[in-house]
């Protein structure tokens, strides 16, 4: 876990107020203590993401909270995608081969 000023110090340039901004919009949701705000390392990650978008893209804000979710519709896709083939592979290889024919049916 990270702290706020980690993080702060991490992303040079990045200012205190902006990761709030982030933070309040939900692009980022780290946890809270006493001690402040403590980012997991998907957190950092997420900051990463959305910092690079904003510094090397120059996306603003109305064009990030397009992104941000899309981005993330992408990521669950992927994982249900993974689960699928997961339970596909541990299928009987005719039940296999069924589900490679059906798909090479539906390409045509």
């Amino acid at each position: 876990m990270m702290g706020e000023q980690e993080i702060l110090e991490h992303y040079a340039g990045l200012q205190r107020e902006t990761l709030h901004i982030w933070i309040r919009h939900g692009w980022v949701i780290p946890e809270r203590d006493q001690a402040g705000y403590r980012f997991r390392e998907i957190d950092v990650a997420r900051v990463g993401l959305i910092y690079e978008f904003s510094t090397e893209l120059d996306l603003d804000d109305d064009v990030m909270g397009i992104v941000l979710p899309l981005l993330d519709q992408v990521h669950g896709l992927r994982h249900q995608l993974r689960s699928l083939a997961d339970a596909v592979s541990a299928q009987p290889e005719d039940v296999r081969q069924r589900i490679v024919q059906a798909l090479a049916e539906q390409g045509e």
